[in-house]
């Protein structure tokens, strides 16, 4: 393949992410030329957000897509649960939500991403580079016209009219952008590993919660990919007292059999997630927005990282699809974005400050300790809240709807 150096494109995104590619996707269905990097070569990363909810179903629906979609292998989970006293509690219920599918689909995120390329494939203006790690940005006048990418190839300089960061929480367009972060709540992290599916486990998706930590099960099929939440800074303490002190930690907290835990043989089989609660100050310069985690980190309670940033993407792309095809965009257009899924990503970070508070004060309970959350023991006691739970958590604050060509 020859050498690339240079593109000219109307916006070019960085980060082939669900916000990334959704935003891709849509803008290339509106008749913008779009450019979209990724840093890796493929999607086969294992332990991201694989949770698809009935709002990001209903945009799969409202694209058309809907049937095709769902005929990806996925798991569906209409409600979610916690034990609670030896028994099952049901937290979040999606049966009464006004959507077509009231479930929230378990996917891996790389067929998820495999799917979304190959329908933004189909357009002619859309263009997806992979190994394209982005290393700058490009400035004219105090505005960002565009950015540079390293592929095996050579450097890559891209031109656009827009640059849109969706690259994650760990953003190098914000970073190079200037933006400014604001974090909330005290950082925890979540040990991610891989645990067999046998007979007789729970037939749903299943948290738990003990006196310092949170215990998840995702259905996969034919193995749980499960989180332990555990406090920033104390798996190198857990890593140090050994394998079989770990397991033990884990086999108080989890609902699968104890001996399960002892294919865990040892912290290879497992892998680190850090968690934050983030948002930029302000998601914009001239020429740029960012979306997604770039623009707001995520808390893995209720799962909504993945469908926040398809909700960002629907959005953006409502708003600018017409000013970047009429060669019209302007600041006022990317306030927009962020006045729009502002309220809601503050509303969610919100709500989840609120958990973690939570449990904080149950931890500072000597009388609490060993229970669950003080929001699931509500939950257990008053079951109509479980429909509430759900419609937060299956639909957000604001659901966007996809605007017709």
């Amino acid at each position: 393949m020859s050498e690339i150096r240079e593109i000219e494109t109307t916006c070019v995104i960085a980060g082939a992410g669900p916000a990334g590619l959704m935003l891709g996707f849509l803008l290339a269905r509106q008749g913008v030329d779009v450019v979209v990097v990724e840093k890796h070569g493929d999607f086969l990363r294992d332990f991201r957000g694989d949770t698809i909810h009935p709002s990001t179903l209903e945009v799969m629906s409202e694209l058309g897509l809907i049937d095709e979609f769902l005929k990806l292998p996925h798991t569906r989970a209409p409600k979610l649960s916690a034990e609670m006293g030896g028994r099952t509690v049901t937290i979040a219920d999606f049966s009464r939500l006004p959507v077509k599918n009231r479930f929230i689909a378990f996917m891996p995120q790389w067929d998820f991403l495999s799917f979304l390329a190959s329908q933004a494939r189909r357009y002619p203006n859309f263009r997806l580079i992979m190994q394209a790690k982005v290393t700058g940005l490009l400035e004219e006048q105090g505005k960002i016209a565009g950015l540079v990418a390293e592929t095996p190839e050579g450097n890559l300089t891209i031109h656009a009219r827009l640059v849109a960061g969706a690259d994650g929480r760990n953003s190098v367009v914000r970073e190079k952008a200037g933006l400014t972060v604001e974090s909330f709540g005290v950082p925890s992290e979540v040990v991610w590993m891989r645990l067999s599916k046998q007979p007789g486990d729970p037939n749903e998706v299943v948290g738990h919660g003990g006196p310092r930590q949170g215990f998840v099960l995702i259905d996969r099929g034919d193995y749980w990919q499960c989180g332990y939440v555990i406090r920033k800074g104390t798996f190198a303490e857990i890593r140090e007292k050994g394998i079989e002190a770990f397991r033990h930690m884990v086999i108080e907290v989890s609902p699968l059999p104890a001996d399960r835990m002892l294919e865990i043989r040892s912290f290879d089989d497992t892998s680190l997630l850090a968690v934050r609660i983030d948002r930029l100050k302000q998601w914009w310069r001239p020429g740029l927005i960012c979306i997604g985690d770039a623009a707001h980190a995520m808390s893995p309670i209720g799962g909504v990282g993945v469908n926040l940033a398809v909700q960002d993407a629907v959005a953006t792309a409502n708003i600018l699809a017409a000013p970047l095809r009429e060669s019209r965009l302007s600041d006022a257009d990317l306030a927009a974005v962020e006045r729009r899924r502002s309220f809601p990503t503050k509303a969610t970070q919100k709500l989840q400050l609120m958990m973690r508070s939570s449990r904080r004060a149950d931890q500072a309970d000597e009388g609490k300790r060993k229970g669950p959350p003080a929001f699931i023991r509500g939950i257990a006691r008053f079951p109509a809240l479980a429909h509430l739970a759900g419609r937060l958590i299956g639909l957000g604050f604001r659901m966007e709807h996809v605007r017709p060509r």
